[in-house]
């Protein structure tokens, strides 16, 4: 190729379809969070054909939390995966109700933002539903919690960085676990920490003594099937992997699916904890509403 003609293509890619890096991200990121809590989305770079989604349920921008969100909460963690140019926020965001617990997916493409997803948990959020057991009413919901115990903040050690399919893996290796009722499928360090909505779920007796973790499989028993499973964004700096999916319930059973994020935090080959933000969707509602899943994941009839 003509050296002449090879720097034109060159400077046309960084004209028009230029990478967005870390720092490209971040900034991003940010631009997209103040110009929420500002209620200005004039002040952002969405694209023409920007899409957001609230617990799956689409909003147009200036309405949901470009109206309700009042500002970004004390706990805020930001994650990033140039390669998939997307970018991750997961922590607290004070909301007109009250603080809410969060995650932010936002994709870049262009340098314009194409594409936010917010899994949000509020206070007095419905629970799993008429057989749920102690959350039949009301999900769990810890801020107290959560700010005392956030997320470590980490980087790692470039020798000691996993491959992105292999951090894909791990994560994958926990939703497998769930789906079979099988907790020595997980790649987890024994101990390892979940905490849900702010609510820490591990670490409590078990009947045979000891104390549970991430692969007790007394964790399961309400999961049927971990389906329309995503992994959107693979920090490989942080040890980090955001896995998004739906908990799936026998058919028959009157519980509420789950729509969860998940952020999980792996080291030296292993799960170390995970921090979810979670929802229970109604029966009708359409989730989780993102490619390749655009509407419901195909549910069972409900029990007559």
């Amino acid at each position: 190729m003509p050296r002449v003609f090879l720097l034109g293509a060159l400077a046309l890619g960084i004209a028009h379809g230029a990478a967005c890096d870390r720092v490209c991200l971040k900034a991003t990121l940010d631009q997209y969070l103040n110009a929420v809590i500002q209620h200005n989305p004039a002040a952002a770079p969405l694209s023409i054909g920007f899409r957001q989604t609230e617990n799956a349920m689409v909003r147009r921008p200036g309405t949901g939390l470009w109206q309700s969100a009042k500002a970004l909460g004390k706990l805020q963690r930001r994650y990033f995966d140039a390669e998939s140019g997307q970018a991750g926020y997961f922590g607290t965001l004070e909301d007109a109700d009250g603080p809410a617990i969060v995650t932010l997916r936002l994709k870049v493409e262009d340098r314009k933002i194409t594409e936010a997803e917010w899994v949000l948990s509020r206070k007095g959020d419905p629970g799993l539903g008429p057989q749920g057991g102690g959350q039949a009413n009301t999900a769990y919901n810890d801020v107290d919690y959560l700010l005392a115990h956030p997320p470590a903040e980490r980087v790692v050690p470039k020798a000691e960085r996993l491959s992105r399919a292999d951090l894909i893996a791990i994560t994958n290796s926990y939703f497998d676990g769930l789906s079979s009722h099988d907790g020595t499928l997980i790649l987890a360090h024994t101990g390892c920490v979940r905490v849900e909505n702010g609510t820490l779920t591990t670490q409590r007796p078990l009947p045979a003594g000891g104390v549970s973790d991430c692969m007790s499989n007394r964790a399961m028993a309400n999961i049927f099937a971990v389906t329309a499973r995503r992994y959107p964004i693979v920090d490989e700096e942080a040890g980090a992997v955001l896995g998004i999916a739906l908990f799936q319930r026998k058919p028959g059973v009157a519980m509420r699916r789950n729509l969860l994020s998940e952020w999980f935090f792996i080291e030296q080959g292993k799960i170390r904890s995970i921090y979810a933000s979670m929802y229970y969707p109604e029966p009708e509602a359409i989730a989780p509403n993102w490619p390749p899943f655009d509407g419901n994941w195909p549910v069972a009839p409900p029990p007559k």
